[in-house]
């Protein structure tokens, strides 16, 4: 573990570039000992931890959330290198040595370290009797940012390993030596969400509703809520399989959010992903970005990333076109006719300036801004937002046997949204678009399980999602064995072992004897 672990204790950080919440990181000397003495410090400790998010969403998790998915595909990688392909294609063995798979594991420990180091030092640290409170909402903080990292963790790597076990990831919950990282292993899966839904209630108990605006950004009461409800909607599903429980614990914390009054459906679902319309109320939770910062660092690139990678200024203005996250044809068809929620998520292609040519070359567009150099963009990821947990609840009072009524109203919410868009201005809009759904349209639970499941995929595509949904609902291997034979990946054979990632090359090499592997990967 020395090299994974040391570097979660030795930590670089963002050099400062400003005053707000989404500019400022702490200094550099984040670990020396004149360090952790104030609430300044134990602040700037904590924004920190907020500033590693931006690292982790920007390459790993839509590679892993994504792009594994029937939603996007590396489609201009002619051949697809071993990383990509061993993602996208699901190719057998997915190796260990991926690079995607180590960036996810060593940048989520180096997120997890600087919780840590928060709620290890915060108490020991001088506060103003009138900003007392303050020790404790960072804390909560630290516990918020450490439980969504560890969701991840958990739900990427998390599986049936090779000695029969249901294994999660490596459990930290305090800050450790170099000596003692060699000691640790993987813990049950279960044991992972426990601390999961620990942090996620310790933090709803002691975030705020809402912060002044220039701390807008932050995690709130909500935020814990809305989360704590999707990591209960996972544990009810595979692999955990908890069932009805935890259905309905995830039906309390969904009712809590959209009875909170906190949030709402924007009238335009473009406006959701409007640059300049950031943290606004549908949004729960959001990772922060700005550009305009010396080097870039604060800011997204998913603009360039997601562009196609030979053309020029008619997708994107300013900087590089890496043709990543590429939408596949089964993601295209998945819209209804007409529906404005494709025109502001993706393209089927672009018009190239030289030719005049039309070129069928499949795009995301829905995180389009004009970046100041290079991929500095400003766009923000949104992790949370209420459309999402409306599809959830309704998701979860299908399987509990619950009120469909209700269930089928938040989704015609959505849909009622979606037709009220402007959409592409080349396709005439059918009278009966995006039209409310009734419940003798469905014959049965499944159909309207299904429904939904679609409804999940349009409303939040490229969001990170879709993945994610098809293991916990056990949809994976219909709809993946489906997309990959109908993109020419023939013969294919389904393995559950392509339900979880496997643990690093270098972690399994840090210690062979505690780190056991997951089916259907090399164990050292």
């Amino acid at each position: 573990m020395k090299k994974i672990f040391l570097l979660l204790i030795i930590t670089s950080i963002l050099t400062s570039c400003g005053t707000d919440f989404i500019d400022l990181a702490p200094p550099s000397n984040l670990n020396s000992s004149t360090f952790y003495k104030t609430q300044q410090d134990i602040n700037q400790a904590t924004l920190s931890a907020y500033a590693s998010l931006r690292t982790l969403y920007n390459g790993s998790f839509y590679r892993l959330g994504e792009i594994r998915s029937d939603n996007t595909t590396y489609s201009w990688l002619a051949g697809n290198p071993a990383n990509e392909k061993g993602v996208d294609e699901f190719a057998s063995p997915l190796l260990p040595e991926n690079s995607f798979l180590q960036d996810c594991w060593n940048d989520s420990y180096h997120t997890i370290l600087r919780c840590n180091l928060v709620l290890g030092r915060s108490d020991a640290a001088s506060f103003t009797s009138e900003s007392e409170h303050l020790r404790t909402q960072y804390k909560a903080e630290a516990s918020f940012i450490r439980a969504l990292t560890y969701f991840w963790l958990n739900r990427v790597f998390g599986g049936q390993a090779q000695n029969g076990q249901l294994l999660g990831v490596i459990k930290v919950d305090r800050e450790i030596t170099p000596d003692e990282s060699y000691e640790l292993s993987r813990v049950p899966l279960e044991e992972i969400y426990d601390l999961i839904v620990a942090d996620l209630q310790y933090a709803e108990a002691n975030l705020p509703e809402a912060y002044s605006a220039g701390d807008r950004g932050r995690a709130t009461k909500g935020s814990a809520a809305a989360l704590l409800g999707k990591v209960y909607m996972t544990m009810a599903g595979y692999p955990l399989n908890k069932g009805n429980e935890y259905y309905n614990l995830a039906i309390g914390k969904f009712q809590q959010v959209i009875g909170s009054g906190s949030y709402s459906l924007l009238s335009g679902y473009d406006d959701v992903f409007d640059v300049n319309n950031k943290n606004n109320a549908e949004s729960i939770f959001e990772i922060q970005y700005m550009k305009g910062a010396p080097g870039g660092d604060t800011g997204s690139p998913w603009n360039n990333n997601f562009a196609p990678r030979f053309s020029d200024k008619e997708v994107v203005l300013v900087g590089d076109k890496s043709g990543q996250n590429a939408p596949t044809q089964d993601m295209s068809d998945a819209y209804e006719t007409g529906d404005p929620r494709k025109y502001v998520s993706m393209r089927d292609g672009w018009i190239n300036a030289q030719t005049g040519a039309f070129e069928r070359d499949k795009y995301v567009r829905k995180y389009y801004d004009v970046a100041t150099s290079g991929s500095d963009n400003g766009n923000n990821w949104i992790e949370l937002r209420l459309a999402d947990i409306y599809l959830l609840y309704a998701e979860a009072l299908v399987r509990t046997g619950g009120d469909k009524t209700t269930a089928l109203s938040y989704v015609n919410d959505i849909r009622e949204r979606a037709r009220n868009t402007p959409g592409d201005p080349g396709i005439e809009r059918p009278a009966n678009l995006l039209a409310d759904y009734q419940l003798t349209d469905f014959a049965n639970d499944q159909q309207l399980l299904l429904a939904i499941e679609r409804e999940r995929r349009v409303e939040l595509a490229f969001e990170n999602h879709r993945w994610f949904d098809l293991v916990r609902t056990g949809r994976a291997e219909e709809v993946m064995v489906a997309e990959q034979r109908a993109d020419g990946y023939n013969p294919f054979t389904w393995s559950d072992n392509a339900l979880a990632y496997p643990i690093p090359m270098t972690v399994m090499q840090s210690n062979p004897q505690q780190i056991i592997q997951n089916n259907g990967y090399t164990q050292m």
